[in-house]
Order: structure tokens, then C-alpha cells, then sequence
């Protein structure tokens, strides 16, 4: 595989969706969960789908329930939490593994590409990291995500060009994906 171009994935009603679809949008996918500490980030991600996607950004919402079982609703649920709560109108697909031996290649792909580098310093950071740590050891050499709202972004090439821990600025997101319009 090559570039984001080349994955298939499922939507929220099991139907495959080739990423192809995206060629020539930048594009922010991310692993995410409904009951996460991280979970506000869906307010400054759908301000910036709001402002940027009339430019060609797209934001790629995969549910996953492997962090401490913070997304454990249905498709459906989680769709309708999101809508909701949060007023998010970019597309969301079906949930997903990201570690392990279910892994979706997707996101194997994209934590090879640009691999987990920690989750940057401080005391929330190191708090993080010990959690995560013990969450993530079954998952042994198949870690490749470490927490829930992971970023990859990705650009009209399908070239993966940044990945964000949860705990990055979202202005710093933002400030990336304005670069890479």
C-alpha cells in the first residue's frame, strides 16, 4: 500500500467504502469514542470542518471502543450521540479496531507511516502515558495507536504528512490543516 487511496473501509451501515472516493481533499482521520476525556475535541474538529471543507477537507470519523471501553455503543448510537451532542456533520464510519490482531489495516498503515512518538511532556501527559501503557499491553507489538482522538492527516496526494496525539493543541491541528489546504 501506497496511500490512504488504497484502503476500503466500512461505513456506518456495512457498506465498503473505497478511501479513493477522497482523492484530492485533505483529509484528518481519527480514531474517537463518545465517553473519552477527549471527547470535547469533536466541538473544535466540527468548527473546522465547517470552515475548511468548502476548500476540500474532509474529516474521517472512526468509532473505537479498545480504550477503556469509552465508545461502547452501537453505530448507531454513537452516530446519534454525536449529531446531538455535537452537531458533527462529517462522515463517521463503522467502528473499528486499531490495535491488535483486528486492527483495521487502515490504521496499521498510518501508525507505520508515522509511528506513536509519545504523548509529549508534563503531568497529564506522563498520566496519559502510564494509563495508555497498561491499557495497550495485550496489544504487545500490535500497539499502534495509543489513546482515543489520534489524528493523521493527509494530503491531496493521500500522502500521510502529520499524526497528533489527543493531547496536541487543537489550534496546532488547525494551524496544520490550513498549511496543508
Amino acid at each position: 500500500m501506497s496511500s490512504v487511496y488504497d484502503f476500503t473501509v466500512k461505513d456506518r451501515q456495512g457498506n465498503d467504502v473505497c478511501l479513493d472516493t477522497y482523492k484530492g481533499k485533505v483529509l484528518l482521520i481519527v480514531n474517537t469514542a463518545t465517553g473519552c476525556g477527549f471527547t470535547p475535541h469533536y466541538e473544535p474538529l466540527e468548527a473546522m470542518y465547517k470552515e475548511m471543507r468548502e476548500q476540500g477537507f474532509e474529516i474521517l470519523d472512526f468509532p473505537c471502543n479498545q480504550f477503556a471501553n469509552q465508545a461502547p455503543g452501537s453505530d448507531d448510537e454513537i452516530h446519534e450521540f454525536c449529531t446531538v451532542k455535537f452537531g458533527t456533520e462529517f462522515p463517521q464510519f463503522a467502528k473499528i479496531d486499531v490495535n491488535g490482531d483486528n486492527a483495521d489495516p487502515l490504521f496499521a498503515y498510518l501508525a507505520s507511516v508515522k509511528p506513536f512518538d509519545g504523548f509529549g511532556k508534563g503531568l497529564k501527559n506522563a498520566a496519559l502515558n502510564k494509563f495508555a501503557k497498561a491499557n495497550n499491553k495485550a496489544f504487545g507489538d500490535k500497539t499502534y495507536i495509543g489513546w482515543n482522538f489520534t489524528k493523521f492527516l493527509i494530503d491531496r496526494e493521500g500522502n500521510v504528512i502529520a499524526r497528533f496525539e489527543p493531547t496536541v493543541d487543537m489550534n496546532e491541528v488547525k494551524a496544520a490543516v490550513k498549511a496543508a489546504l
